[in-house]
């Protein structure tokens, strides 16, 4: 049994792993979620003054052990989210230095999470580990595939047809990997492990629209006897627990070879969280020593992502004035967007004034669309050809119409803020 909230800090919190920890947690009863970051980045964005923490967090500081006890002694943190490979091992290899529970595996499967020929000699035994090729390269088949030793994201991985060109780059960089070219299909296999070490979920999806090392397409496709038989000798031959996840390719005989794993949360585990399976959470009770289940509804889903936006205005408001025909209302359906921000006022204690012309019977069109009445504070219905201006207390309000021309009148008579339709998502916090 949970008897009090779980003090969670994602570190850093600014990644795409990190967003998709927080978006995992932010709404769990048991959790109160803390975001640190070593840089100015998106978490400034989403979490308060109270919950973030930015400084001068590198690991390679002397001084950073010191600095992050000093965090989670003030903030109370109970586990850490590691949302970064080289941290993740820095901090396995130093966690009897926190007193916060470090949400990773053991220090040297980390280790050999983190170096690709630690890797591929581990198991290198088994058919579904790609051949590996030594330097000078005599007598190899080409093209073949280079990589770094320590990396992620695909950079500096190369495909080299020119014998030549191979040897150069060996010369010029000898922690590099060279390894058979696999031009199949290539996936992504999210997995979770207990305390136990027992293997509770494999799920394979889709690696598509590959940007900066991010999955910005996927979806879900059936477990095979051969994915789920990589994932047992993965699980078997590390002391792996909680979320982690591992990727494989197609070689030119269609069997699956591994390319790597990483044994912390990855960002398109946001994919099968929609159907159930929250590896975040799941992490944190498993790492807490509770008995954790999986609940997953088993159907087919896809993912797709793009960038989003998030603002911040030194504005500060205590009234909002909004219109209703196409500003909450449009086309004949409501907005969504409208009715987010109306009640992320109701929430923060803004009054709320419904400010409208609408010729119809309001009562009617309020209920047409379920919309409560007193989700506002006030209303004033005017006439056609009265002057909205007229009627807006300036003091601390802000004015909100799709009508360009009753902007503009506010805004040069009462010189208060004022917002078309489309910049509402500008208020959202």
């Amino acid at each position: 049994m949970i008897d009090k909230k779980i003090n969670v800090l994602i570190f850093p919190a600014g990644s795409e792993i990190g967003l998709e920890i927080f978006n995992s947690l932010r709404y769990n009863l048991h959790v109160a979620l803390f975001g640190a970051s070593g840089k100015s980045d998106h978490a400034k964005y989403i979490y308060d003054k109270e919950h973030y923490v930015e400084d001068n967090f590198y690991i390679t500081s002397p001084d950073f052990i010191d600095n992050f006890k000093k965090v989670l002694s003030q903030l109370e943190i109970d586990v850490v989210f590691p949302t970064h490979d080289s941290i993740a091992l820095f901090l396995a290899e130093h966690r009897d230095s926190f007193n916060a529970k470090i949400l990773t595996s053991s220090y040297q499967t980390v280790l050999i999470a983190r170096e690709k020929k630690l890797t591929y000699n581990l198991f290198k035994k088994f058919d579904f580990c790609p051949q590996i090729y030594d330097y000078p390269f005599i007598q190899i088949p080409l093209p073949v595939f280079i990589k770094p030793n320590i990396g992620q994201g695909g950079k500096g991985a190369y495909l080299i047809s020119d014998k030549e060109e191979l040897i150069s780059k060996f010369n010029n960089e000898l922690d590099l990997i060279c390894c058979e070219y696999l031009p199949g299909e290539e996936l992504s296999v999210d997995c979770f492990s207990n305390k136990k070490r027992e293997l509770l979920f494999v799920g394979p999806r889709t690696r598509e629209r590959i940007q900066i090392g991010i999955s910005f397409h996927s979806a879900s496709v059936p477990l095979t006897p051969e994915i789920q038989a990589i994932a047992e000798e993965l699980n078997k031959n590390l002391e792996i627990r909680g979320a982690w996840f591992f990727q494989i390719k197609k070689d030119r005989n269609g069997k699956f070879k591994l390319m790597e794993f990483a044994v912390r949360q990855a960002s398109t585990m946001a994919l099968y969280r929609q159907i159930g399976v929250n590896f975040a959470l799941l992490s944190i009770f498993d790492g807490l020593d509770l008995d954790v289940n999986i609940l997953n509804n088993n159907y087919f889903i896809e993912l797709d992502r793009c960038l989003f936006n998030r603002y911040k205005m030194n504005l500060e408001y205590d009234r909002v004035y909004i219109d209703f025909d196409d500003t909450i209302i449009v086309e004949n359906q409501v907005n969504e967007t409208a009715i987010r921000f109306l009640y992320q006022c109701k929430n923060k204690k803004v009054k709320i004034c419904l400010l409208t012309k609408h010729a119809f019977d309001l009562d009617e069109s309020l209920r047409k669309y379920y919309l409560a009445k007193n989700l506002f504070d006030e209303i004033i219905l005017l006439k056609s050809d009265d002057d909205k201006a007229q009627s807006i207390d300036p003091e601390k309000s802000i004015f909100i119409d799709n009508y360009f021309f009753d902007r503009e009148r506010v805004s040069k008579e009462l010189n208060i803020p004022v917002f078309d339709v489309d910049a509402i998502e500008s208020l959202l916090s």
